[in-house]
Order: C-alpha cells, then sequence, then structure tokens
C-alpha cells in the first residue's frame, strides 16, 4: 500500500491507474479505524480495480468544546488495517496541505436547509465542515465511485445532493451500517465509552426499532411517539440531542401518507455523542442501518 501525503504526488499515482483505464474507488474517514470503514474498503474492492482511503482529522466540521484535540488519532494501527484489507492508497493529508492558509479556507460548501435539522441543530457548522472537506478530497481523488456510511445517514444525504448540484461526476454509494453483536453501531467514538456504557448505549437501536414497529402497525401520531422517545432515552441515562420521525428521502417532516421512513436519532452518553437511524417502507418489516 502507498502511504502518500501531498495532494501532487496522490494526482501522479492516480494518474497513472486511470492511464491504465483503471477504475477508482474512494474511502474517505476520519481515522482510528473499525470494521464498519472497513465494510466500506470491502465494498469498494469489489467494484473498483483501484481502492483508495483517506485519513484526515477535519478540523472544519468541529465547534468549540469538540473534540477536536481528544479524537482518537491511530495512523500507525489504521496503516495496518488497511494493508490487510486491500487498500492499494492511502492518502493521510496534514491539515497545512489541506488548508494551507491555516484551519480553513475562504469558500465554504452549505446546504442550507437540510444542514440546519437534526444534527445541525446542535452543531450549526458541522455539515459545512463535512460538505467542504468531502468536495476538496473528491476534488484531490477524483474517483469513479465514493464510499460513505449508511450510519451517518444525514451526511450522505448531504454528500448525495452537493455532488448532484455541484455536477461533480462520481458516484456516491451508500454502504450498510455494521453493528456490534448487541446492535449497536460501530463508531470511533464508542471507544470513549466503558464496558457498561456500551452495553446501555445499544439501547438507542432497540429505540429505534420499537418506535419503527409501532410505524408499522400503523400509529401516526408522530409527535407523541417522537416525545416518548426522549423521555426513554433520558430515563435509560442518555442526554437526549434529538429523535426525528422523516421522509427517507428528504429527510424532512413525515407527512400522513408517507411510506418510505427514516428514523434518526442522536444522545449522549456520559458525554460521548452517539447517532444511528433505521430506514424501512412501511409495507415491508424489514430494516435498512
Amino acid at each position: 500500500m502507498q502511504v502518500i501525503h501531498s495532494t501532487d504526488d496522490l494526482r501522479n499515482s492516480l494518474n497513472k491507474a486511470r492511464a491504465g483505464g483503471l477504475m477508482v474507488g474512494f474511502v474517505p474517514t476520519m481515522g482510528n479505524l473499525h470494521e464498519g470503514h472497513i465494510s466500506l474498503v470491502e465494498a469498494a474492492r469489489k467494484e473498483c480495480d483501484v481502492v483508495v482511503a483517506s485519513i484526515f482529522v477535519n478540523p472544519l466540521q468541529f465547534g468549540i468544546n469538540e473534540d477536536l484535540d481528544t479524537y482518537p488519532r491511530t495512523l500507525e494501527e489504521d496503516k495496518a488495517l488497511l494493508i490487510s484489507n486491500g487498500c492499494d492508497i492511502l492518502f493521510a493529508p496534514s491539515v497545512r496541505e489541506m488548508y494551507p492558509d491555516g484551519k480553513g479556507i475562504a469558500t465554504i460548501v452549505d446546504m442550507p436547509e437540510l444542514s440546519q435539522l437534526h444534527c445541525g441543530i446542535s452543531r450549526p457548522q458541522f455539515f459545512k465542515g463535512v460538505a467542504t472537506v468531502v468536495v476538496k478530497l473528491l476534488c484531490m481523488v477524483l474517483p469513479d465511485i465514493a464510499y460513505f456510511g449508511e450510519k451517518d445517514r444525514q451526511q450522505l444525504t448531504i454528500v448525495r445532493q452537493v455532488i448532484n448540484d455541484l455536477s461533480i461526476p462520481v458516484q456516491i454509494t451508500g454502504v450498510p451500517t455494521k453493528r456490534a453483536a448487541s446492535g449497536l453501531a460501530l463508531s470511533s467514538r464508542n471507544s470513549y465509552l466503558s464496558a457498561d456504557e456500551l452495553s446501555i448505549a445499544a439501547s438507542l437501536y432497540q429505540l429505534l426499532k420499537d418506535v419503527g414497529q409501532q410505524l408499522q402497525a400503523g400509529c401516526q401520531d408522530y409527535d407523541r411517539l417522537e416525545a416518548e422517545a426522549v423521555q426513554r432515552l433520558a430515563m435509560l441515562g442518555f442526554k437526549p440531542d434529538y429523535f426525528h420521525i422523516c421522509q427517507h428521502q428528504s429527510l424532512l417532516p413525515v407527512q400522513p401518507g408517507d411510506v418510505e421512513i427514516t428514523i434518526l436519532a442522536a444522545a449522549s452518553l456520559n458525554g460521548t455523542r452517539l447517532i444511528d437511524n433505521i430506514a424501512f417502507n412501511l409495507s415491508d418489516a424489514q430494516y435498512q442501518g
């Protein structure tokens, strides 16, 4: 596996691959890799000739008092994991390489409506930072396909819309959420949790499924379901952020008659922020996510 730190070296390497007619797949990450990330690499490996992963802890998407300085950085372990799972190129730029004038840039990519809903309510800068760094990375890598986890459903929806709106010629593929045996969605921030907290954290997914079952049983009192879910999260020991029942494609509030549903939730447990979601069709008992 090549480990590349500069944009020029990355482009030179990938230009050679493209000249040979090879298809490039891209997996952007912030490192501290786990099996969820590896599922993205595996999906890229199945469809593409060259698999590129990036590791970059993006300061643009962290707000004041968030965990930018303490976010887990495990580059050597990440390299070994990528090598053992068939990654061809690791792009690991510095902050200076990504933002030559400091921690940010003058041009910001924003999708005002959706970026201010759900996670954007408590993290108003987050999706601007995500969309901006994703566009930068896609312009650096110029992949045929880029892979994102469905656990970050709002992020995936925003990235798809930004790519469509800006006519960036890349296919965006969502990969199903990887979960622990308990049902807890895998996340780099899970490493902050104790064994007891991990057990409690798994109840977030169970609550999503419980509400999904009530919707499939015909309940349309969405406000009550959301309020009761928030109360249950608090009783379990979480500090709830939100619990929202949404239209699947737009992630706007669900309306009577909607059939394709996504339920999004975020809550903190002893200061560790957890997000999760499920998506389903009201005529189908199978959950996605």
